[in-house]
């Protein structure tokens, strides 16, 4: 009776111990972001703590919510193996080198998009008037060296110049730098960086000084708009914190309709948030911009998807770009 009564009590354990603290939802939510007006919508659900709200009104009070900045999707994707993040933002292409690399155990994948927004090369060498003018003297600042979607683009980008076979020969010239690095050398004059592939509001910003202009255009290079920023997690974390993961996306479409009901109180904001000296007037402008639109909806991902498989950088391809993303981001409009 007294190993029957043991062997029951073992099993009861067993049980509260795979059905009690596993069912929990972090009390700490780990997020990470990047430099520049393309992870506005982060900036602002920080500054106004959205995720918070949202996460009260379903139940899970006191949440701390923890902001990270990183220069390059590469470094923020092992934080995120390690678990040392929840959340994760970047470039499409670090994100589809993660979703190919964990298919089949962490099975990472795109919660949404941030936005679609073009990609300037920009330039203070007078010499150069397209990807074949670069020599060995030129160097090009860019996020993160081969992984990132700057320099995944500028492989296309190359491939299309110098012909098939061809997408690594500007590799030799790029250097990861993080956004405000990369300007700040790139505007010095003195730096060996003569080029910097970067963002807005950086890639606007140069332009106004005398003697930068554009070499390359990512909507040309794509044929037509396409994502710049996405948003991604574990499978085991969204599984784990559905409470958590609906409050982050209720979050994010909050910050997308205010920044996009009102464009000069977002621009107030990102200045004030981001602590950029650049003026309103400005910054307004590219808000304002055509080509820049904050929408949760993918584009053109599945470019980047058959480029990156047909040169060996990822194994593993999707059949269509709804299988990059969790299910509440398949009914939309995306590509």
């Amino acid at each position: 009776m007294k190993l029957k009564s043991l062997l029951l009590f073992s099993v009861s354990a067993l049980v509260l111990a795979a059905t009690g603290p596993a069912s929990a939802e972090v009390d700490e939510l780990k997020i990470a972001e990047q430099y520049g007006i393309s992870y506005l919508p982060l900036l602002i659900m920080e500054d106004q703590k959205l995720i918070e709200k949202h996460a009260k009104a379903a139940g899970i009070a006191n949440l701390k919510v923890s902001w990270a900045k990183f220069a390059g999707g590469n470094v923020m994707n092992d934080a995120l193996l390690s678990n040392s993040l929840n959340i994760v933002t970047g470039g499409v292409g670090p994100f589809i080198t993660l979703w190919a690399r964990t298919k089949g155990n962490y099975d990472i994948k795109a919660i949404s998009a941030l936005n679609s927004m073009p990609l300037f090369l920009n330039t203070r060498n007078p010499n150069i008037k397209s990807l074949k003018d670069f020599t060995e003297k030129d160097k090009i600042a860019l996020p993160a060296v081969k992984v990132s979607i700057q320099a995944v683009t500028l492989q296309m980008a190359a491939e299309q110049a110098f012909g098939p076979g061809q997408q690594n020969k500007l590799d030799p010239l790029t250097v990861s730098m993080s956004h405000p690095d990369g300007q700040a050398a790139l505007l010095s004059g003195i730096s060996e960086i003569t080029a910097h592939f970067s963002s807005p509001p950086f890639q606007y910003q140069q332009l106004e000084k005398p003697g930068i202009h554009t070499v390359l255009n990512s909507f040309e290079v794509l044929g037509g708009p396409a994502s710049f920023n996405l948003v991604w997690t574990t499978s085991k974390f969204r599984s784990e914190n559905p409470k958590l993961y609906a409050a982050f996306i209720g979050a994010l479409d909050e910050a997308m309709a205010m920044i996009n009901k009102d464009k000069a109180w977002a621009a107030e904001a990102y200045l004030r948030i981001s602590k950029d000296k650049d003026s309103k007037e400005n910054i307004l402008k590219m808000l304002n911009d055509p080509s820049i639109v904050f929408t949760t909806t993918p584009q053109n991902t599945m470019k980047y998807v058959n480029f990156m498989y047909k040169i060996h950088s990822i194994k593993v391809k999707p059949d269509s770009w709804k299988d990059l993303f969790f299910p509440e981001a398949q009914n939309l409009p995306g590509s």
